[in-house]
């Protein structure tokens, strides 16, 4: 099987094609621009093999997409903007790469009758003070990122639904562990906590998330791609809830800092409250999770601390 892997070079996409890799019977093509968030490094230990390949290229790009689309039996696209603090500030990359983009994968999978897998976000849904969300939820998304994500989801429904295109799309809370770019939160408390520095926890603290060890989060995306139902929507949920400022006492505990770091900050505009999903079709097709939060708390902690030049130079990367 040849597959196509947008984004592969950024934290969630180089997991993915970690994963299929394995899999002596699959050759992977990465698409990815290489922005601020993406790094061949993250690819580096599949570089020799003759089973990997590594494009330079932008989904928004119509002959760079096209024969790619081509030469791959399945398409799984992770490319997109994915900070919400950067949609904020600046929402038009958001737009061209996850709208534009995304409508541009479609376009090529159409004219070529490819399968494709969208990766989404469970910020789709918006916010909720309780419950979960399920797939058939509407979506009621409230920052520019989310907003460019829900688009592209409905892009996706529009083309299964008049055109007959085999795409399929899952929504998956938050990941972690190791490679996950150093602006996101449990990378930005871990190292602010190694250095000594303020860990900034945005309004009171009480946002809360589900963390999914990006590991299971792959291995679920995989099990969509092989057995998941075409024009379907799959929750990648079963990530284990924590408010943040709970997740910001538990780095400093495992980083031996004080809890005195952690400094309350102005929280963000459209602030989501609290994102949770239900994955009953996840779980028909015999996905669960595997990794316990606190091992791979422990083990994420542990690689930021192995790989502290690795997240200077994205840092630096980022603010050019």
């Amino acid at each position: 099987m040849r597959v196509l892997v947008t984004g592969g070079a950024g934290f969630i996409g180089s997991h993915v094609v970690d994963s299929l890799m394995s899999r002596s019977e699959v050759t992977v093509t990465v698409l990815d621009k290489l922005t601020y968030a993406g790094s061949e490094d993250n690819l580096a230990k599949h570089a020799a093999d003759p089973r990997f390949r590594f494009v330079l290229g932008d989904i928004a790009d119509r002959e760079t997409v096209e024969p790619l689309v081509r030469d791959a039996d399945r398409v799984v696209n992770l490319a997109a903007e994915s900070f919400v603090d950067k949609s904020i500030a600046d929402p038009g990359d958001f737009v061209r790469t996850n709208v534009v983009g995304v409508y541009t994968m479609l376009e090529a999978c159409r004219l070529l009758r490819k399968q494709m897998l969208q990766v989404s976000t469970d910020e789709v849904y918006g916010s909720t003070r309780g419950g979960a969300f399920s797939e058939t939820d509407a979506i009621k998304p409230n920052s520019p990122y989310s907003a460019t994500k829900a688009a592209g989801d409905l892009a996706c429904r529009a083309y299964s639904v008049t055109y007959g295109l085999p795409v399929t799309v899952v929504r998956g809370n938050n990941a972690y562990g190791p490679r996950q770019h150093p602006e996101k939160a449990i990378p930005t408390f871990t190292l602010a906590a190694m250095d000594g520095r303020q860990l900034p926890v945005y309004g009171n603290g009480a946002h809360s998330r589900e963390w999914l060890h990006v590991t299971d989060f792959a291995r679920a995306i995989l099990r969509v791609m092989d057995a998941g139902e075409i024009g379907g929507v799959y929750n990648i949920g079963g990530g284990h809830e924590i408010s943040t400022i709970q997740l910001a006492r538990m780095i400093c505990k495992l980083c031996d800092a004080p809890e005195e770091q952690i400094e309350l900050v102005r929280d963000r505009p459209g602030h989501d409250l609290r994102y949770s999903l239900k994955w009953k079709p996840l779980a028909d097709l015999g996905w669960r999770p595997t990794i316990p939060f606190t091992d791979g708390m422990s083990e994420t902690v542990d690689w930021y601390k192995g790989h502290r030049g690795w997240a200077k130079e994205l840092l630096e990367k980022a603010a050019k």
